[in-house]
């Protein structure tokens, strides 16, 4: 067909030479046969070389355009080198210049032309068929190649209509012939093209308007999609199964919290740091973003083998690999293995991760609770003042708030050790340096002072090992139904992002012995989020998916709180962070409790642990417990009287 043009083209450039009269010579001595074989045989090699004649017509583009031009301006251009060598040599010329001209520009025209023809009416009868109109929010600079690449993985299943943005200098202008419009203006657009699907391929959006956008096209059964920045589409390519499903954590409800503290990486690039609990979902998240700052060493501590295993090859193949990292299998309730640990590594800032955390499996093993929750922080803490550690975080949790389950109770019961500890050491610092008796084992002045305890507390983590969004999403795979505790049940939410930004904030932050908390927004109906997952899994609540009510399990509240009653909050410099204003306990009086309560939870004394825990924490009443009972036990014969 290329080659059938170029003839016809040299033809017509002849007739128009001669204002179409036949009676000149050209075309009366076989000149004009003689042009058609020269110009069709030189094109013919050139489209030969550069493959002009590879391209699938219904998929080609600029590219394929610009490479046919390519040719017939390379067979135009050595035509018009023999031209010159032939006057060069008083030869007559085979081919008048001018003919060539017009040739390269009728050919050129005619050779693209049809590609396009053809590719428009391939479109058009596809079009004409059924489809599913597809509206794209943001992406403008890449929008034309965004629309083609879609209208072609899916085979034009997929018909971008319309583009939503929110930049006023896009609104109202067309990509491609396809209009944006106003973020004001969406729900028109989703009503006037039916639409079937919503791509996002603006990757910064607020929580709260995404969530909206998506509330909305989830009512109105629209399927939303997440589209990859064009960077990390496989070689250069989009594929189908990369417009991914939309994530439970990119719609929390509230503005996502970012806090950036340039201290943070000034306090941790020279330091060793120990992370344990280092496999679970937090512990890992601390050391992915603790590798990145690339300290002097990371110590991953866990007694997750496999976990640990997995985290390490991630971080030595991260693309900001740490460049001295350690990895140590270790019980924190062992005191010889962690003394070891500490020993041997010297470690500088601690996070203390690991924990047990499920509050019914905790309910019927208050003994180890208290030996991984309560002794494990309390070994740890103990060899942090030995060591001289200079910062130990305590990782907590909202249920640590007028705690109605054993779990919750025992991560209060560290609080309350880790921050009379931590009270303590500054003391028995202070003390020392007023009587010049701050020395080491070599009678030589110490000036690494008191280890600094910091407590975060926060609610619960989108998408953490055992949390509701990992089980939703089994649930609904399998067919469903989706199991909810209680139609009336709210958590607060943070993703895990989040959870260890407040943690790295707190560690610069802190002075010692304070508990930070978030201002994590309102708190989110579990149901609710049921019904999204649903939605955004394409199904539909109470139809394709049931949601069943199983009831409240063991020690689970209905309500989180971020705060206990008697409790107030001090601002911080970041307006979502603050300090909780605790009571605060007598050391002494405080671990010796403490080490009683250790004693019957190392035999295994489950009743008398929980009636221990009541008693040093009277605000813990059970709910939904066998141990509900205890709690008619008389406070005031508890440790709250010690407090001060």
């Amino acid at each position: 067909m290329d080659l059938f043009i170029c003839a016809f083209a040299v033809i017509l450039a002849d007739l128009l030479r001669f204002d179409f009269d036949y009676t000149k010579p050209v075309f009366q001595d076989y000149s004009l046969v003689y042009h058609v074989i020269i110009v069709t045989g030189t094109n013919a090699l050139l489209f030969y070389l550069l493959h002009t004649y590879e391209g699938i017509i219904r998929f080609s583009g600029l590219a394929e355009a610009l490479r046919t031009i390519g040719a017939l301006f390379s067979s135009f251009f050595i035509l018009l080198l023999l031209n010159a060598v032939v006057s060069g040599l008083n030869m007559h010329n085979p081919i008048p210049s001018s003919v060539l001209f017009v040739t390269f520009f009728i050919a050129s025209f005619l050779i693209v032309g049809y590609r396009l023809l053809v590719k428009g009416l391939y479109r058009k009868s596809l079009s004409s068929g059924e489809g599913i109109n597809v509206v794209i929010y943001g992406g403008e600079l890449n929008g034309m190649q965004l629309k083609n690449t879609i209208e072609q993985i899916s085979n034009f299943t997929y018909r971008v209509v319309a583009f939503i943005d929110d930049d006023p200098n896009f609104i109202g202008k067309s990509i491609d012939n396809v209009k944006i419009y106003s973020y004001e203006q969406m729900k028109h657009v989703l009503k006037r093209w039916n639409i079937g699907m919503m791509l996002f391929a603006k990757q910064e959006m607020e929580a709260t308007e995404k969530s909206n956008i998506v509330d909305y096209c989830l009512t109105h059964d629209i399927h939303v999609r997440n589209i990859p920045p064009v960077d990390e589409w496989i070689k250069g390519h989009l594929s189908i199964s990369q417009l991914k499903e939309i994530r439970i954590e990119e719609l929390l409800g509230r503005p996502q919290i970012n806090l950036k503290n340039n201290q943070v990486e000034n306090l941790l690039k020279s330091k060793r740091i120990l992370i344990t609990g280092a496999a679970g979902s937090i512990g890992s998240e601390i050391a992915r973003q603790v590798a990145s700052i690339n300290p002097s060493l990371v110590i991953l501590c866990d007694q997750n083998e496999t976990g640990l295993h997995d985290l390490e090859y991630e971080l030595k193949n991260a693309p900001r690999k740490c460049n001295d990292m350690a990895v140590y299998i270790g019980d924190i309730r062992d005191e010889h293995s962690m003394e070891t640990l500490f020993a041997k590594f010297r470690p500088n800032i601690i996070f203390h991760a690991a924990a047990y955390k499920h509050v019914p499996i905790m309910e019927f093993h208050p003994s180890e609770a208290i030996r991984n929750n309560v002794m494990g922080t309390k070994v740890l803490a103990d060899l942090s003042i030995e060591y001289g550690v200079e910062r130990f975080l305590f990782i907590s949790t909202d249920k640590a708030i007028n705690p109605t389950n054993v779990m919750g109770a025992s991560k209060r019961l560290a609080e309350i050790y880790v921050q009379s500890l931590g009270n303590r050491s500054k003391k028995v610092v202070h003390f020392k340096a007023n009587n010049h008796d701050l020395v080491n084992g070599n009678g030589q002045a110490n000036t690494h002072g008191a280890t600094k305890f910091i407590t975060t507390r926060f609610g619960n983590v989108l998408g953490s090992n055992g949390s509701v969004i990992p089980r939703f999403k089994d649930q609904i795979q399998n067919g469903g139904p989706v199991t909810v505790t209680h139609p009336d049940i709210h958590r607060f939410f943070m993703t895990i992002p989040e959870a260890c930004n407040l943690v790295l904030e707190a560690v610069t932050m802190g002075g010692g012995s304070e508990i930070f908390i978030f201002d994590m927004g309102e708190p989110v109906k579990i149901i609710d989020l049921a019904r999204k997952m649903i939605r955004l899994s394409g199904l539909i609540p109470g139809k394709d998916i049931d949601i069943r009510f199983t009831g409240l399990r063991p020690g689970e509240k209905l309500y989180e709180e971020l705060l206990n009653k008697s409790e107030l909050v001090i601002p911080t410099h970041h307006h979502k962070i603050m300090i909780a204003k605790v009571m605060e306990y007598d050391f002494y009086e405080i671990n010796k409790a403490i080490d009683e309560l250790i004693q019957k939870a190392l035999f295994n004394q489950d009743e008398e642990v929980v009636r221990k825990m009541k008693r040093i924490l009277p605000e813990f009443i059970s709910n939904n417990s066998i141990y509900q009972s205890f709690d008619e036990i008389n406070p005031d014969s508890a440790l709250s009287q010690l407090a001060n």
